[in-house]
């Protein structure tokens, strides 16, 4: 279903309309949804109207942001309205907008940096810096300093509704997860954003945009993503709702800033961003003299031709009169720079940014992200994945970058081997965005035919494959004869995402050794190798069919199929869980008359989320041994 002629709309209104609505009506409304967005039509002044036979048009009135965000900008002249189906079906049809505005009309949230697979973030439209480092429990106090995180009576009660509507959701599955059940978690979310709860709130419009790219069976729709959407709000909401204010940060939900004093700090890369709304522009990786990592982001509405065009825009921090390209092989001094509780530097007036000469990767404090272990580095990028919930907890793309030399091996699938030298591991480089526009595939592709070239690779660890890193750029060893020859002006590096490699940049076949070691192979997977996959399929299957396919997946024979390979594996706490989920699932207690006696979704949410928390951490487990 296409929406792009209706504008996006605020989740609360969404809600109110669907509450309104008769049980009779509701009971019509996934199907009434199913073709509004095909009769939208444009207006004149900047509206949208949608016909319902001769005597309804629902007509949409976005306000300056481009956003439903009240009642009254969305009207139908049947005469039901308000309390029509024809106006919650157009609603239901429109795209979910990010909770929460800022003053000047723009969505709190900024998209995913490239390869980001939840679509959350934060500081749409700014240019910014941010570290690397974990921004502990603080909730921003509105006027520029943080305050220690505690949960008000309505936060937890804000959280307990928002566990119940996430509970009836997965409950429900893909398949009983329309509109209505979408309208309760929208409340509920809603809720929390008043209770000052963004996070949460976050969290449940991406099962919400989750549910519905289900439905409609998108292209670019994984249910795992989904499955790991549901664990992500459960944990949360539990934890909220337990008044464990120490266990999860609440969040803010807008960005407030610390004076941090003066920094120095020197391009790494540059990075294309790119979200599924629509989203684009570019990220800059800086590293600071201390070792702390940093990026300037810019990122607007515009897609994919905005992430293409941004890798040259100018850089607007502090009066410093740089383009990204320049500044991802140069440097800045920053002083009177601002901090967000999240580690973030803002571009406030007090900022000033003066250009410094940058340094090649081959000079500190550069060179000193290639001398660690790979392993130590490894686990010092990805941390320990978690925000004490047992959930992962950062975005891998906020994650400190890895750096290693890597000797090529070959293309194995979709993605190239190598080894890393000096005895290292053989690691998997995937792109880290696969838009056939963007040219990390491309480049990733064209070092595949040099086997036994010897390259400096910086990327991201993908925390969800067994020893695979996501490069963002690479650059020449020093010292090795087989290696990249690259031109004088990139400073000894080259982006993928921006810059595409070139014949020349290789050494002649005269001076590559070949092939070396062993034919290209991917060797042992312990990830994919283990029998945890069928803990996910039971716990995907609970997504996509909801309780009752559960309660089918776990009975007679295939209970047995299912823990038996897991306690051969060793794994008798997935075992355990998996077969408790199976059984909670299959509880529905009756009285004497056949009624339910017990309809609560509690139980099953939590014996769902237990084996979803135990099944993250134990995958986390073997990718970090995958890196040894």
């Amino acid at each position: 279903m296409s929406t792009e002629v209706l504008p996006p709309v605020a989740p609360e209104v969404l809600a109110d309309a669907v509450e309104q609505l008769s049980a009779r009506l509701r009971n019509k409304l996934d199907a009434a949804i199913a073709d509004c967005a095909a009769r939208a039509a444009p207006g004149a002044d900047g509206s949208v109207d949608v016909p319902f036979g001769e005597d309804a048009v629902v007509t949409l009135r976005p306000g300056p942001s481009g956003t439903v965000t009240d009642v009254a900008q969305a009207v139908c002249t049947c005469l039901l309205a308000p309390r029509c189906l024809h106006r919650a079906a157009v609603l239901g049809a429109a795209p979910i907008a990010d909770g929460g505005e800022t003053e000047s009309g723009e969505p709190h949230g900024e998209p995913a940096r490239a390869g980001d697979r939840d679509g959350d973030g934060d500081g749409v439209g700014e240019q910014v810096t941010a570290t690397s480092s974990g921004s502990g429990i603080t909730v921003g106090s509105g006027g520029g300093h943080t305050e220690s995180a505690v949960l008000t009576v309505a936060q937890v009660r804000a959280a307990s509704a928002l566990w119940d509507a996430s509970a009836e959701a997965l409950s429900a599955g893909v398949t009983a997860g329309g509109a209505v059940v979408q309208a309760e978690l929208l409340r509920a979310a809603h809720t929390a954003r008043l209770a000052g709860l963004p996070r949460a709130e976050a969290a449940a419009l991406r099962v919400v945009r989750g549910l519905r790219a289900a439905r409609e069976r998108s292209n670019g729709q994984r249910l795992g993503e989904l499955a790991g959407a549901f664990r992500e709000l459960l944990a949360g909401a539990a934890l909220l709702a337990s008044g464990s204010a120490g266990a999860v940060a609440p969040g803010t939900s807008r960005r407030a800033y610390e004076q941090g004093g003066s920094l120095r700090v020197y391009g790494l890369c540059r990075e294309p961003v790119l979200s599924a709304t629509g989203y684009g522009g570019v990220a800059t990786h800086l590293l600071g003299a201390e070792g702390s990592f940093f990026s300037v982001s810019d990122v607007r509405p515009g897609g994919l031709a905005r992430a293409k065009g941004a890798g040259s825009a100018s850089v607007a921090l502090g009066g410093a009169v740089l383009d990204h390209a320049g500044l991802a092989r140069g440097g800045l001094r920053i002083v009177g720079a601002t901090v967000s509780a999240d580690g973030r530097l803002g571009a406030g007036r007090g900022v000033s940014a003066t250009p410094v000469r940058g340094v090649d990767w081959s000079e500190e404090p550069v060179a000193a992200l290639f001398a660690r272990p790979v392993r130590k580095a490894m686990v010092s990028a990805l941390g320990d994945g978690t925000d004490g919930s047992g959930v992962s907890g950062a975005d891998p793309s906020e994650a400190a970058l890895l750096g290693c030399d890597v000797e090529v091996v070959g293309a194995a699938g979709d993605h190239l081997v190598v080894r890393v030298v000096d005895g290292g591991p053989v690691l998997r480089l995937r792109p880290a965005h696969p838009h056939p526009e963007l040219p990390h595939a491309a480049n990733l592709r064209r070092i595949a035919e040099h086997a036994g070239l010897v390259v400096r690779v910086l990327g991201r660890p993908d925390p969800e494959r067994a020893a695979t890193l996501r490069p963002l750029a690479v650059g020449p060893v020093p010292g090795a004869s087989c290696t990249l020859r690259l031109p004088e002006e990139w400073l000894g590096r080259a982006d993928l995402g921006y810059d595409r490699l070139q014949g020349s940049h290789f050494p002649s076949a005269g001076e590559r050794p070949g092939p070396v070691g062993p034919p290209v192979a991917d060797g042992p997977d312990p990830l994919a190798d283990a029998p945890l996959w069928r803990v996910r399929r039971l716990l995907e299957t609970g997504v996509a069919g909801g309780r009752r396919a559960v309660a089918e997946a776990g009975r007679g024979t295939d209970t047995a199929a299912l823990v038996a390979p897991l306690r051969r594996a060793g794994l008798g706490g997935a075992a355990r869980l998996a077969e408790a989920l199976t059984a909670e699932a299959d509880r529905r207690p009756r009285d004497a008359f056949g009624r339910l006696t017990d309809a609560s979704a509690d139980g099953y949410a939590r014996a769902w989320l237990a084996s979803a928390v135990h099944l993250a951490a134990a995958e986390r487990s073997l990718v970090v041994a995958s890196w040894s």
